[in-house]
């Protein structure tokens, strides 16, 4: 990569116990770490996370992303009578082993910026079990009622299961 790195702001963070985190906030790398951390853990930590933010960034800005609200509005509009209410629906870099994540007490959902490379039906399908879990916060039968409202859940989730995204281990996975 050529060119300036950005400011890198680290946060100390009590909250924190064992994570850490790192994310692009108004042109800066913000890296949140445990409090209690010694200064050569927080260095690694800050070595291995902002190359991979700053990774992300290169795959393409936001402007470059599919619009995710106008994308659940209509998935929401369509499978779900526009009735689900989201909080907030965002692109992340940060997650290696997901592609959605929903957190229902806050109706808050994101999605790796990994899945803007595929398909559009395959993004929506991550949309569609993200937002289903703003209805059922698990796996379970009902939930997966829902997803399967998509029709083409099957195909995406053939598609996943091909490039390596979601396990083999079944409909527990997470998208």
């Amino acid at each position: 990569m050529t060119g300036q790195l950005p400011p890198i702001e680290v946060i100390r963070s009590p909250n924190r116990k064992k994570t850490a985190s790192a994310r692009m906030v108004e042109g800066r790398v913000v890296v949140r770490v445990p409090a209690g951390i010694s200064e050569e853990e927080e260095r690694r930590l800050v070595e291995a996370l902002v190359p991979r933010v700053l990774k992300a960034r290169t795959r393409g800005d936001l402007a470059g992303l599919p619009d995710l609200t106008k994308r659940a509005a209509e998935l929401n509009r369509k499978y779900f009578g526009g009735r689900l209410r989201v909080g907030e629906i965002r692109w992340v870099s940060n997650q290696e082993k997901r592609y959605g994540s929903c957190t229902p007490s806050t109706a808050t959902i994101r999605i790796s910026d990994r899945v803007a490379r595929m398909p559009l039906w395959v993004l929506d399908y991550v949309i569609m079990h993200e937002l289903a879990h703003l209805v059922e916060p698990n796996h379970s039968p009902d939930f997966w009622k829902l997803v399967y409202r998509y029709p083409l859940t099957e195909r995406a989730r053939g598609y996943l299961i091909a490039v390596g995204m979601e396990g083999e281990t079944g409909p527990h996975d997470h998208a």
